[in-house]
């Protein structure tokens, strides 16, 4: 395809991943040049792959969503509900290439609304291309990995997005964990394919989860605020559950 592969010995070509459509997907985005370098896997999900990669000598994170593989069930619960994709059909693959565009489109809304997330550049079908967070070639640790100086600051901060996330991108991340938060110069946001709209019918029980999982990792590293009193200050509520 014209794309230099970097480390070609750590690129195992994968039959679950780099199938006929996304190879297609792939081409179609070197053809017009939004990456020209590729290297090896950098992180491995539930869902999806991200590979490093480089765009006129700018580090680039590729992130492909496997379709043979993908959690089809998983992804309609968070499809189903949301008004942006009322009109996608049940096929696995035509959801697929939803969730990432749901994905973009949420990166977006983050962006714009102040949050620290990836940039998202551009998608096609099952990939997603979006700014590389992280020194060198190699990316920030997930937040259970990483050295917190200042636990009370960057829990307040995490607060903070959760807070803009809802208010001002009106979006629930709905799967805030240590696992989806990358920490280097300040906390990241990542992973918000599932993320959802207020309107959603399960944003809130989506809302007081991500809140209790922020609470349960930060909990034996400062003092926390009560899950109840958290979210009755991002949804203006007064109840105990949502």
């Amino acid at each position: 395809m014209g794309v230099r592969i970097r480390d070609a010995d750590q690129l195992k070509v994968k039959e679950d991943v780099f199938d006929d459509i996304t190879l297609l997907s792939l081409y179609k985005l070197v053809h017009k040049k939004w990456f020209s370098v590729i290297g090896g896997s950098i992180s491995t999900g539930k869902e999806a792959n991200v590979f490093y990669g480089e765009r006129d000598g700018t580090a680039i994170a590729i992130k492909i969503y496997r379709i043979r593989t993908a959690n089809f069930t998983t992804m309609s619960s968070y499809i189903v509900g949301d008004r942006r994709f009322s009109h996608v059909k049940k096929a696995k693959k035509e959801l697929i290439f939803a969730w990432t565009k749901k994905e973009f489109s949420n990166l977006v809304r983050a962006r714009e609304a102040g949050i620290a997330v990836p940039e998202p550049l551009v998608w096609n079908r099952n990939i997603l291309i979006m700014s590389f967070i992280g020194e060198g070639e190699i990316p920030y640790p997930q937040l259970r990995n990483a050295d917190i100086a200042d636990p009370d600051a960057v829990y307040a901060r995490i607060l903070r997005y959760i807070d803009v996330l809802y208010k001002k991108a009106e979006l629930v991340h709905a799967d805030l964990s240590e696992f989806n938060i990358l920490y280097g110069d300040q906390p990241y946001l990542i992973d918000m394919g599932q993320s959802v709209t207020c309107d959603h019918p399960r944003a809130l029980p989506f809302l007081m989860r991500d809140i209790r999982n922020i609470n349960r990792f930060f909990s034996s590293r400062c003092d926390v605020q009560s899950d109840v009193d958290i979210f009755n200050a991002v949804t203006g509520l007064n109840t105990a559950e949502p």
